[in-house]
């Protein structure tokens, strides 16, 4: 079972019986994204300490389960009731080596917004949600960065304070591109942990170095994915082949239905762009994408202004080349 509790009063226990039976199950699909994803382009410009992530390190699934604020609710917790409450740790089953479980914590008011879709997930894509994905019951916290979307949960506190786990407290925040490893400070007030995300986007195909067949009117096709956190909807995906000196606007593959600031899993676009003059099969073209999300945030341009010690939150424009042919 699982064990909530009250910031020192008597908790109480959750079957897997109870989250199956006693509440409505709600389905969500939601994109979750390391905070690590696209590590190794920081990694080019300057050493961090990490997985060494390309752009693989997100996922999108259809997940079910009853609402964590229902099942708050339910056992008799409220805002209300307790007002100086502001954060929900979650801790999983699974332990590090100094004994302690993985850990981490969302705002309260994330947990306990129904819009805010913040589910105990209990299957995954309509199966029973698999033991890599944290059976049997995972925090789904859509839009939320994938580090505090606990697996294996174990327990659950409501708290004054967010949770004090290392993942919480040391790790999964950034720094400005001068901090690194022998002048950083945790405790910082500029240092909060991550909970949403940038607008990201990678091109996925073609390859970086591939060789790409030029199609007729002088034009290659492109595919990738688009993900903002916090809800917030990416309304565009532009593509140079020149630097940024001539952009094209992909097509966008979505829930055309999600509400601007509600929308939890990526896009995919993709695109037949038009080659640059004087380019020709034979030749080497750089491809770089940028994504613009529904509060008009834009990918940075170079990832030497977001680098920092621990390759977090890497989300400049992507660029690889490719061979015509």
């Amino acid at each position: 079972g699982i064990n909530a509790e009250y910031g020192g009063e008597d908790g109480v226990t959750l079957s897997l019986n109870d989250l199956k039976t006693k509440f409505e199950q709600h389905t969500v699909t939601v994109s979750i994204q390391c905070a690590g994803n696209r590590r190794a382009d920081m990694l080019q410009h300057k050493p961090v300490r990490g997985m060494n992530w390309g752009g693989a390190a997100i996922s999108n699934a259809v997940w079910s389960g009853p609402r964590l604020c229902d099942v708050l609710k339910h056992y008799g917790w409220s805002e209300e009731k307790y007002p100086e409450a502001k954060h929900v740790w979650v801790d999983g089953l699974d332990f590090g080596p100094d004994g302690t479980p993985y850990g981490a914590s969302i705002l309260i008011e994330k947990a306990m917004d129904p819009r805010q879709d913040v589910i105990l997930a209990l299957t995954m894509n309509g199966e029973t949600l698999p033991r890599d994905h944290g059976y049997p019951v995972r925090l789904v916290a859509p839009g939320v960065v994938g580090a505090r979307n606990v697996k294996w949960v174990g327990n659950m506190t409501i708290s004054h304070e967010e949770s004090h786990s290392h993942w919480q407290r040391r790790d999964y925040k950034g720094f400005n591109p001068s901090i690194d490893w022998h002048n950083v400070d945790f405790d910082n007030k500029t240092a909060v942990s991550i909970q949403n995300q940038p607008i990201n986007s990678m091109v996925c195909d073609p390859l970086n170095g591939e060789t790409v067949t030029v199609l007729p009117g002088n034009k290659i096709p492109l595919r990738g994915y688009a993900y903002s956190g916090a809800g917030a909807k990416v309304i565009r995906v532009d593509v140079t082949l020149d630097g940024g000196e001539t952009w094209h606007t992909a097509d966008l593959i979505q829930d055309e239905e999600s509400p601007l600031n509600r929308t939890w899993s990526w896009s995919i676009w993709k695109i037949e762009v038009p080659l640059p003059e004087g380019v020709n099969p034979g030749d080497e073209v750089k491809v770089t994408c940028c994504a613009v999300d529904a509060n008009y945030n834009r990918q940075p341009e170079r990832v030497r202004n977001i680098w920092n010690l621990r390759g977090c939150l890497s989300n400049a424009w992507h660029t690889i080349t490719v061979k015509l042919k």
